[in-house]
């Protein structure tokens, strides 16, 4: 018999939840990132960019162009010039300037515009793709792809449709993260040593190193989103 999904499995104890008037429960402590927060206004010119960084750092360690330049073997006229933007900084000026001011040297370009890549998809047109137990009956449609980009994580979001019914189900074990969410039909979905019924609008999250995948196909057609987020660095 499936056992009963609870909302945290596994790890260490949850924060303290309160029911909301629909009966959701709502984590009280709040997530370390804002996602509506906008970012500092970018620069276009890198010089620029760079010059606004060293000064922003300086005076937040309350230290005059005189201090940095003491510290760093800097002429005060090359600092004031990297400062306005007026010159390109080498590499070993920055690093120079990295030290003293106690950050790295990736942290003079944040503001710095670069291109950011997307990736639109429409309707019917996600890429046909072949995993580990992939049979017949068993499609895999990855929605978009983006290999190498600032976050340093790879996301593979996928539309999986199940129409068959099958003696033998793949079992999946990988590095990372998986969010998977129902869309149609029902599952009994297994992690690790745990058994979860999934119906639409159902929503599991979970650590993708436990074997996982779906157990029971209780109601065929079944379309889920199956979202994976690993590390850059294991991407090959």
């Amino acid at each position: 018999m499936a056992k009963k999904a609870s909302n945290f499995r596994n790890g260490a104890a949850p924060a303290k939840t309160k029911p909301s008037p629909k009966g959701v429960a709502t984590i009280r402590t709040p997530l370390t990132q804002d996602p509506h927060a906008v970012r500092d206004i970018r620069e276009k010119v890198l010089e620029v960019a760079i010059g606004r960084e060293v000064r922003a750092f300086r005076k937040k360690l309350g230290i005059t162009v005189a201090d940095l330049a003491a510290a760093t073997d800097i002429s005060l006229g090359m600092l004031s010039k990297i400062e306005n933007g007026i010159t390109s900084p080498s590499l070993t000026t920055l690093q120079a300037l990295s030290r003293a001011l106690g950050v790295p040297v990736t942290a003079f370009f944040r503001r710095f515009e670069e291109e950011r890549s997307a990736v639109f998809v429409k309707a019917g047109e996600g890429l046909d793709v072949e995993r580990r137990g992939t049979r017949a009956g068993h499609q895999y449609n990855l929605l978009g792809h983006i290999g190498s980009n600032t976050s340093g994580v790879v996301v593979e979001p996928y539309l999986i449709t199940l129409t068959e019914d099958s003696d033998v189900f793949p079992t999946f074990q990988h590095e990372g993260m998986e969010f998977l969410y129902m869309l149609e039909g029902e599952v009994v979905y297994r992690h690790g040593s745990n058994l979860y019924p999934m119906k639409p609008g159902d929503s599991l999250f979970f650590d993708a190193d436990a074997p996982h995948g779906p157990e029971v196909l209780t109601q065929l057609p079944m379309r889920y989103l199956s979202i994976i987020c690993y590390p850059q660095s294991s991407a090959g």
